[in-house]
């Protein structure tokens, strides 16, 4: 008796090393867009799903950016049934233009996507995306491009709260194979596959095909595991900057820039971020880490640092104080 395809035995593979901490009963959803790696992690983990007590569904989110992005979506949901997943959802959403297409497009689809998981609830619902080796490498390069830190460097988590990602190991090759095997018929976003569409397909069609002619087909795998190192030594910096801080907000000491300035630089810049941030700050940029470590460690009687959300950083008697104006005007008596 011959068993599945390898294509085919790997993404099972994937998704049950992936889930194997579930108990029996967990809700398991699938986020799909009819493409081939989503919809193989749909097959994959409607298998899985079967085999192991799981209660899997898959969610379709329609951004509304093409003319027929609807009949897109209702194929999509055909094809996440054929695979064997019978729960399905289609959320409709509007993108803004905040930060960028891609980005606001992202930030829809996630919200969609947790708002629905929210409302169906379940036992430990776990969100499960498609995203495999090769867009590992390419997050990878173009953190590079921006000049990014370990962090951003670190590539795409393989687990980050309740979104799992199991084809990390896994090439896109694999993905299409598997579907290819298994009957289903994908959609190919047209924009995957030009050159001035999206920053990342041009990346896709032009730059990742030069690098793998000059530095030859290891490159994917070695970007993942870069990416892979990076997330190990990030964890550990992330860690020893929460034990600097102590559990909580940060005591007044450690707000002291004498203090902070004594600290190593990759923990003390971690540490400025995490203050901002957690003062309710929005999320800060390399360049505005650099300006708040200057009033820290080469304060010249610079004024006040913007932060997004309409905050700001100073130094004020030798300490940091990170506050926003409008909140500073109502304390005055």
């Amino acid at each position: 008796m011959t068993g599945p395809h390898p294509s085919v035995a790997a993404i099972r593979n994937a998704v049950r090393e992936a889930l194997d901490v579930c108990d029996i009963g967990t809700r398991i959803w699938v986020a799909c867009s009819g493409g081939p790696d989503s919809l193989a992690l749909a097959a994959a983990a409607g298998y899985v799903g079967r085999k192991q007590g799981y209660l899997t569904g898959a969610i379709i989110v329609d951004h509304g950016l093409q003319p027929d992005s609807a009949e897109i979506a209702e194929r999509a949901a055909a094809q996440v049934r054929r695979a064997g997943v019978h729960t399905v959802f289609i959320e409709r959403v509007t993108v803004g233009r905040e930060g960028g297409l891609e980005s606001a497009a992202r930030t829809a689809r996630y919200s969609a996507l947790e708002s629905r998981i929210d409302a169906e609830g379940g036992l430990n619902p776990q969100l499960l995306t498609g995203h495999t080796m090769d867009d590992q490498a390419e997050t990878v390069l173009l953190a590079l491009s921006r000049g990014s830190g370990a962090r951003t460097l670190a590539g795409i988590p393989a687990r980050r709260g309740r979104i799992v990602r199991p084809f990390l190991s896994l090439r896109r090759k694999d993905t299409i194979a598997a579907c290819q095997s298994l009957g289903l018929d994908p959609w190919h976003d047209p924009t995957n596959f030009v050159t001035d569409g999206p920053r990342r397909s041009a990346l896709r069609t032009t730059v990742m095909p030069a690098l793998v002619e000059v530095l030859g087909p290891g490159v994917v795998s070695g970007l993942a595991r870069s990416a892979a190192l990076l997330q190990a030594d990030a964890d550990e910096l992330d860690r020893q900057t929460r034990s600097a801080m102590g559990s909580g907000s940060a005591p007044d000491e450690q707000w002291q820039c004498d203090a902070l300035a004594a600290l190593p630089d990759a923990i003390r810049s971690r540490m400025i971020k995490m203050l901002a941030e957690s003062a309710g700050a929005g999320a800060l940029s390399a360049t505005h880490v650099k300006a708040i470590d200057q009033l820290v460690t080469g304060y010249r009687g610079q004024g006040a640092v913007s932060l997004p959300g309409g905050f700001e950083a100073r130094r004020e008697y030798g300490r940091l104080v990170i506050s926003h104006p409008f909140e500073r005007s109502h304390d005055r008596p």
